[in-house]
């Protein structure tokens, strides 16, 4: 179905803010944020004109992968605060008619779950099959080297099975050895997150973001087991076609559905993170009729800067890919479904370090990056900084690091030798999250406002001019183009719901397309890189009037001709007739 103004989700107008709670403001100087210190920067979202916050999680945890290992999903970690500051920060964000998602992880629970000890407890426990518990190889002894129930590789580096010496089993970890994969066969499993989630909403929050949720089905064979996948390094396979969009997925989500969302569906929002999505599969998980979720972070376009040896050995982008990417994207759901669009969240490197300059060209490559996203069909994701134009944090020493993803990886790179420790820590200053976790800078203050304590992790000490307070001065800053790109899709109904048209799928240089709806049409053109250059336009386009540009002065056609300056982005109204 294709939307139209009259019936159109609210969502499909809405921008949605996420707060990585651990690096957003800390309140009582201990160096990491927590709830009390989002009460004090709700004007800044106010002031943003967002319409979601989408909170990373702030349940109880021992924070071995910074939250995402729960170990009770229905309180708050003491680290964040309590369960009433959550109802605080609620209020008040409802009170500005900004509404609230929360983080849904429930893949995996962190190994202090009580559902987990309790599973552990004994091979007869009533929760064993609560989760991926299986013996050793036939003929190998448990706890050796290769003795894994199969050959998979964790996302986190190393094996995806944990022996524990007190059964004589192994357990399923996708990531950490720390947080234990759920068992979504088990119906009882499925019911107790389908409660946790129904107590969330009756306590008053709008939707969820739910974490890798398209792992929760794993292939199984008729006795039980699970099969080994193709050898990439060393002995370690690769298992994801056996746990990636597995055979009850859909089942599942269309449960969900059913049990948690039903009867109270108006008003909420459901976003599905879904790494190895194809626009395919994207149709099926949005589409309306299926009632499964609203839309999904689909990876693949920033998987297209990985190089040979992957993530961490990064290859200069090529602007042709994206667009391919974000195109097939667009055309796949027009009529049935609908996109989020992202450039950052906590997995992901600084967009504007990535794919633009983030030098002498950071407010005019941020501004353009942010133009030429925001302009997309979809519902655009800002994460926290972003709106900032805040950049990678250029760490040159492993001691900077926290991230756990970044420290395995180094830990097993060294070890192996193949990479110098100068190309390890090249490619953990590129890509690494810890990237986007560093503080956010709120002035040029020591440790930029985010705390009077020693932070978590360092600031980035380009926070004495990049930062909140400077920002907000600066009519021309990265700040207000994001203002102005919200007002734009709040205003016009092209911007939320016009078709989109890829134009010059070839050019190395420049990103354009146009967007139409009733006969109102937008052309956004964006220059990725320094150098000018100039398009042809249809002669329609000359008399355009100039909606939106980053620069002080914008490009207009002219005998059918557009000129781009370094990094900049325009997008023209036709003019009428």
């Amino acid at each position: 179905m294709t939307f139209t103004p009259d019936d159109a989700p609210w969502w499909t107008g809405a921008v949605v803010y996420q707060v990585y709670p651990r690096s957003f403001q800390d309140s009582d100087g201990d160096g990491v944020g927590d709830l009390r210190g989002v009460l004090q920067r709700v004007d800044h979202l106010v002031e943003l004109g967002v319409d979601v916050v989408w909170f990373s999680p702030i349940y109880r945890s021992p924070q071995d992968d910074n939250g995402y290992d729960i170990s009770d999903y229905q309180d708050v970690d003491p680290l964040f605060g309590t369960l009433e500051d959550l109802d605080e920060v609620v209020a008040a964000l409802h009170a500005r008619s900004i509404k609230v998602v929360m983080d849904l992880v429930v893949n995996h629970t962190s190994d202090e779950h009580p559902w987990f000890v309790e599973s552990r407890s004994s091979v007869d426990s009533p929760k064993r099959d609560w989760y991926w518990w299986r013996a050793a190889r036939p003929g190998l002894e448990p706890g050796t080297p290769g003795a894994e129930p199969t050959n998979w590789a964790s996302f986190f580096s190393g094996p995806t099975w944990e022996y524990d010496e007190a059964s004589g089993e192994y357990y399923l970890h996708l990531f950490s050895r720390r947080q234990p994969d759920l068992n979504w066969e088990n119906p009882d499993v499925r019911q107790a997150v389908y409660a946790m989630m129904r107590w969330w909403l009756d306590r008053g929050v709008d939707g969820f973001r739910m974490d890798v949720i398209n792992l929760i089905s794993k292939v199984v064979g008729p006795d039980g087991a699970l099969s080994d996948g193709p050898v990439t390094a060393g002995t370690l396979g690769d298992g994801s076609a056996q746990y990636i969009h597995g055979p009850r997925l859909h089942e599942y989500l269309q449960e969900m559905h059913r049990e948690v969302f039903d009867g109270r569906r108006d008003g909420l929002l459901l976003v599905g993170e879904t790494p190895g999505a194809t626009v395919e599969d994207g149709v099926l998980f949005t589409d309306p009729a299926r009632r499964e979720l609203d839309m999904v972070f689909t990876f693949e376009h920033v998987g297209l800067d990985h190089g040979p040896g992957g993530k961490y050995d990064p290859k200069p982008l090529d602007l042709r890919d994206l667009k391919a990417v974000m195109a097939r994207w667009q055309a796949g759901l027009a009529d049935v479904g609908w996109n989020a669009l992202y450039w950052d969240n906590h997995d992901q490197p600084r967009i504007v370090s990535r794919f633009g300059d983030d030098g002498e060209h950071r407010t005019a490559s941020a501004t353009m990056l942010a133009t030429v996203l925001h302009l997309h069909r979809g519902t655009p994701y800002v994460y926290q900084g972003e709106e900032l134009g805040m950049t990678n944090a250029h760490f040159t020493s492993f001691d900077d690091y926290r991230d756990i993803e970044a420290l395995r990886y180094a830990a097993q790179a060294r070890a192996l030798g193949h990479v110098s420790d100068e190309q390890v820590l090249a490619g953990l200053a590129a890509m690494s999250r810890d990237n986007a976790r560093t503080p956010v800078q709120w002035d040029a203050s020591p440790h930029a406002g985010f705390t009077t304590g020693e932070p978590w992790l360092p600031v980035n000490p380009n926070h004495r001019s990049v930062n909140a307070a400077a920002e907000r001065a600066d009519r021309a800053s990265v700040f207000h183009h994001y203002r102005r790109l919200i007002a734009m899709r709040h205003a016009d109904p092209v911007v939320r719901l016009g078709d989109f048209r890829m134009l010059l799928p070839d050019h190395p240089h420049v990103y354009a397309f146009t967007r139409s709806l009733d006969g109102d049409v937008l052309l956004v053109l964006g220059n990725f890189g320094v150098e000018p250059q100039e398009v042809e336009v249809d002669d329609a386009w000359d008399g355009a009037v100039v909606v939106l540009g980053n620069l002080a002065e914008h490009a207009v056609p002219a005998a059918g001709r557009v000129r781009l300056a370094g990094w900049e982005a325009v997008v023209l109204r036709r003019a009428a007739g």
